[in-house]
């Protein structure tokens, strides 16, 4: 059955591979994008809805079976964009998928999100991660949640998910996308909080 599935982070070198992926199984994609956003890479097939994660506004969701948040506000933002789209913007996007009454809400998540008090280098980002991880599992809607390990443009194929996962490997960003576009599709990992690496 065809569903309509709008994405967050549809113009990220991720998000569009899972765009190309969803298009590519005969799926309806909506991306939400800003207005400044370089759509040019995007399928033809796709549809845009202008928005900005960090100032939603009601009905952003209204008309998608089902909703992929795989947006970031980049590696080179500070702490204060961290907050506004990977933890408030995503933390919104969530409720207004429940408003919208969406089938199920996919997270593009990080390792380490787990915890509840991380440490390191990217402390701040994997608690803004934890906290609307968190938020998503509370928030009554079907729900899968990817952490992946470092991403990686490498191609692959094969992937583990899960405890056996090592923490320190790599993740291709083809595989990221298949298994989120399978997440988001088929529902095979509905409930679950899930680490992947690529092998």
């Amino acid at each position: 059955m065809t569903k309509s599935i709008l994405i967050a982070g549809a113009t990220g070198k991720t998000g569009r591979l899972l765009t190309q992926e969803i298009v590519d199984q005969g799926h309806k994609v909506t991306a939400l994008v800003r207005e400044s956003s370089d759509t040019s890479q995007l399928p033809d097939a796709t549809t845009l809805r202008h928005a900005d994660l960090t100032d939603l506004q009601p009905g952003v969701c209204n008309g998608a079976d089902i909703v992929v948040f795989a947006a970031g506000s980049g590696g080179s933002t500070g702490s204060e964009m961290t907050d506004k789209v990977d933890r408030d913007g995503a933390m919104r996007l969530v409720d207004l998928a429940k408003e919208a009454g969406v089938e199920r809400f996919v997270m593009l998540s990080s390792v380490g999100a787990d915890q509840s008090n991380p440490s390191g280098d990217l402390a701040h980002y994997l608690k803004a991660k934890h906290d609307t991880d968190e938020h998503l599992k509370g928030s009554g809607l079907n729900y899968a949640i990817l952490r992946p390990v470092a991403l990686t443009d490498m191609t692959s194929g094969d992937v583990i998910l899960g405890s056996e996962v090592d923490k320190t490997a790599r993740a291709s960003r083809s595989d990221v996308a298949r298994v989120l576009a399978r997440a988001a599709t088929t529902g095979k990992y509905d409930g679950k909080a899930l680490d992947m690496q690529s092998v």
